[in-house]
């Protein structure tokens, strides 16, 4: 699979094994900045409270503390509710791609099955064009020693 516009093709993500390892290295990213953020938050909330300006009233200084601040809890929300994203990209894609045809390949097939007995015929015929076998599914790749995203690429790259 050779891609003249540089390393990334989208049809690296075919595979469920490369979509895996796809979401975890972007969760485990996403989570780093999630503590990096929080951290910042805490920081920020701890001196504010600590060291209020003397030049601002109780009011003014809350309002300030809370524009400083504010926005990294909104940050910290959505960085959190895009790591829990990366799981739903796993699974949609696996259900969507692989699970969900492989049922509606069974289902054709066993219609086909039925109705070539009741002709009395032993072959079923296939539904795509010109009387072509559907692709066969890809072997799965040994899940113990997958690494990372990057490296399953490099390894499908080099084959």
């Amino acid at each position: 699979m050779s891609n003249s516009t540089g390393p990334w093709s989208g049809d690296m993500l075919d595979s469920p094994e490369m979509v895996e390892a796809f979401s975890g290295q972007l969760r485990v990213a996403l989570a780093e900045y999630v503590d990096y953020v929080a951290r910042i938050r805490r920081d920020a909330e701890a001196m504010w409270r600590a060291n209020p300006p003397a030049e601002f009233g109780t009011f003014e200084a809350w309002w300030r503390h809370h524009k400083v601040t504010a926005p990294f809890a909104k940050l910290q929300e959505h960085l959190e509710a895009a790591v829990k994203l990366t799981f739903e990209v796993a699974a949609q894609h696996r259900r969507q791609r692989h699970e969900l045809p492989a049922v509606r390949k069974a289902s054709v097939e066993a219609r086909q099955e039925a109705a070539a007995l009741s002709r009395g015929s032993a072959t079923p015929r296939r539904l795509s064009g010109g009387g072509q076998p559907y692709p066969k599914p890809r072997p799965a790749a040994p899940a113990a020693d997958d690494g990372s995203f990057l490296d399953m690429v490099r390894r499908e790259r080099s084959a």
